[in-house]
């Protein structure tokens, strides 16, 4: 493949988007056959073709005399064989349906043997999926156009994880001889970065609307004429199709079960309200082309922007996080396909970060844990000193650490739900906390770490209540929520345990990154006892640390172990005698903290993705993780220190 001149592109599919590649490809100068399963369909193709080289040509873009031209360097045909026989490059572009993609890529890869790259202008199905009915899926990737593909600059590149980087770059160099601007997307997941942006911006608009908080003019006047959108977006669905969108969000939802579908949508789908194209959608048209609705300024000016903005700049954020993409392409991705005036990480600064996270908190709370902050936005919220009203816990600051005590000694430190809101908003505020590395949770007193749930407390929730499942559930997700705000926390937490960690008091240690244990502590989940089973977070952490057979013995005989045994089956890290439990536990903190920050997130991050992804999809995240560390200040200084033979100094940079 390398070095070789690439002239002949074979387009499979005539609609929408398949004629609008074929037109692009043509106008560049390359030989193009398209390829659909009807004379009809290609010959509906060949007319939009030509109507949009007539327009290009009233406005000067291409000479007159030069249509024709275009045109006879595109042929068709209904036979997949004849038409990719001599392609140097195959674009699938058919309907975006699983299924049907996978059918028509089978044939072509088995068909196409001469073609150097096998791309899929998928806009959300991974391409690993796509990728598994292939016999050479190292010459396959995504190459996502955009709609109208001849106008919109951006095409989003998306890797699989058997891609050759020949084929990444040889669809990089076809991209830009096609005069568009790609972006990489390094870590294959449905949506990409567009998508996944506008899907998780629009669900939580719709939340917005469902609930009576706003209508659907309020929503998109406030992105037009207070955010600069260039639509807003219920006028850019309509714009796209609803039809498209929902299944755009189906795809996605399916594979990723922190998206969900949206019930206005899939009943305006049902109604056959599918936008511009029916002439009604979210709102009403008359047939003109291009017609946009009648959307004034004073219906935003009531609406909270933090709102509008929180999910599309977290899903971004998140995106570079776990190196699906880099900042760069992120911020080039959103400008480009959504042609923002701006990056959307300049909402952040505009709106305030401690806004924008009491918006995600909100919509958390409301829709799951797709909208929990991420770092980035954690860290860009304003730092503020922590609140001085903890009532069930107490936070001390001793720079590079920070001690999040449980405060309810005379209980053995059990867990209520008022203690569980102070831990999420202490640790959310620490992570902010510049001066913060390290962040140790140990428990009030010296009898326990924390005995668990509170019983009696959590009892009296119940009386009255009818249906004690739901209000259950309720508890838990509260527990699931500090457990992620604990996990995905940038800095290390550490559970220094002394004495009782049972039940809930053991989850939260669960959640930590490492578990120190004095010599007299005792651990378990006794929840089997009381005709339960733990509820947060036990069953699923447990049996990751310690294997599934030791969990299955702790849990069904609710049974505690001693800290020896504790630390022989690697449930806690380290145990250390009482009487030097203080000064080890310190030591092991202040080493922590001497370790270069950014490193230390990264591997947190990496970690975290050994016990959630395929192997392959952690090593190619690693990996990632690996090279950005070296744009880094603390890796230059780390390297220096080890020549000059000194102790390293970093600064987190």
């Amino acid at each position: 493949m390398a070095g070789r001149e690439l002239r002949r592109v074979a387009v499979l599919g005539a609609g929408t988007m398949g004629h609008g590649i074929a037109q692009v490809a043509a106008m560049k100068g390359f030989e193009v056959s398209m390829v659909d399963v009807s004379e009809e369909i290609l010959a509906r193709g060949l007319e939009r073709i030509r109507w949009s080289l007539g327009k290009f040509a009233e406005r000067g873009v291409i000479k007159a005399e030069d249509v024709e031209k275009v045109l006879a360097r595109i042929r068709t045909s209904t036979s997949l064989e004849e038409g990719v026989a001599d392609a140097d490059v195959v674009i699938e572009a058919v309907y975006e349906d699983p299924d049907v993609k996978k059918d028509v890529l089978r044939r072509a890869d088995r068909l196409a043997a001469r073609a150097a790259l096998l791309a899929t202008n998928t806009s959300s199905i991974p391409i690993n999926e796509l990728a598994s009915v292939l016999s050479r899926p190292e010459r396959f990737l995504g190459m996502h156009f955009f709609n109208p593909p001849q106008l919109m600059e951006l095409v989003e590149i998306i890797v699989g994880s058997q891609t050759k980087d020949e084929a990444r770059d040889t669809a990089f160099a076809l991209a830009k001889r096609l005069g568009k601007t790609p972006v990489l997307v390094r870590r294959d997941t449905p949506g990409f970065v567009v998508n996944r942006v506008i899907v998780r911006m629009f669900e939580a608009v719709s939340h917005l609307v469902e609930k009576g908080l706003y209508t659907v003019e309020q929503v998109d006047s406030a992105m037009i004429y207070r955010l600069g959108f260039p639509m807003g977006a219920f006028e850019l669905a309509d714009y796209v199709g609803i039809d498209v969108l929902h299944g755009i969000m189906r795809v996605i939802s399916e594979r990723d079960p922190t998206f969900r579908l949206v019930q206005t949508v899939a009943e305006k789908v049902k109604r056959g309200e599918l936008g511009v194209k029916t002439q009604r959608g979210f709102y009403q048209y008359s047939g003109k082309i291009y017609e946009r609705p009648k959307i004034s300024p004073e219906p935003g000016s009531v609406v909270d922007l933090a709102l509008l903005v929180a999910p599309a700049l977290n899903e971004a954020a998140k995106l570079v996080e776990q190196g699906v993409a880099s900042r760069e392409d992120v911020e080039t991705a959103l400008r480009l396909g959504l042609n923002l005036p701006k990056s959307v990480f300049d909402y952040l600064s505009e709106l305030g970060g401690q806004r924008i996270v009491e918006a995600l908190r909100q919509y958390e709370k409301e829709l799951g844990p797709g909208y929990t902050p991420s770092t980035t936005l954690l860290e860009g919220a304003k730092a503020q000193p922590l609140r001085g009203e903890f009532s069930e816990i107490m936070v001390r600051r001793e720079p590079p650490l920070a001690w999040v005590i449980l405060n309810r000694p005379q209980r053995l430190n059990a867990i209520t739900l008022k203690m569980l809101e102070e831990l999420e908003s202490a640790i959310t505020e620490l992570e902010r906390d510049s001066s913060t590395r390290v962040i140790a949770l140990r428990g009030a007193g010296d009898r326990a770490f924390s005995a668990g749930a509170d019983i009696a407390t959590f009892a009296g929730l119940f009386a009255g209540e009818e249906d004690k499942a739901s209000k259950a559930r309720e508890i838990s997700e509260k527990f699931y929520r500090v457990a992620q705000v604990i996990e995905s926390c940038s800095k290390p937490v550490v559970a220094v345990i002394d004495g009782y960690a049972l039940g809930g008091g053991l989850e939260l240690a669960l959640a930590c990154d490492v578990r120190i244990a004095s010599d007299r502590s005792e651990l378990g989940l006794p929840e089997i006892n009381l005709g339960m089973i733990p509820g947060g977070g036990g069953t699923q952490r447990l049996p990751r640390l310690v294997g599934l057979a030791r969990a299955a013995e702790m849990i069904l005989t609710g049974e505690r172990i001693r800290a020896d045994e504790a630390y022989r089956i690697g449930l806690v890290n380290s145990v250390i005698s009482k009487e030097g439990f203080e000064e080890g536990a310190l030591e092991l903190l202040k080493r922590l903290a001497e370790k270069p920050p950014l490193a230390l997130r990264a591997a947190k991050i990496a970690l975290r993705a050994s016990q959630e992804t395929h192997i392959r999809d952690g090593l190619t995240l690693e990996k990632l993780l690996f090279g950005e560390l070296f744009n880094t200040q603390d890796l230059v200084e780390g390297v220096s220190a080890f020549l000059a033979k000194r102790k390293p100094e970093f600064k987190g940079k």
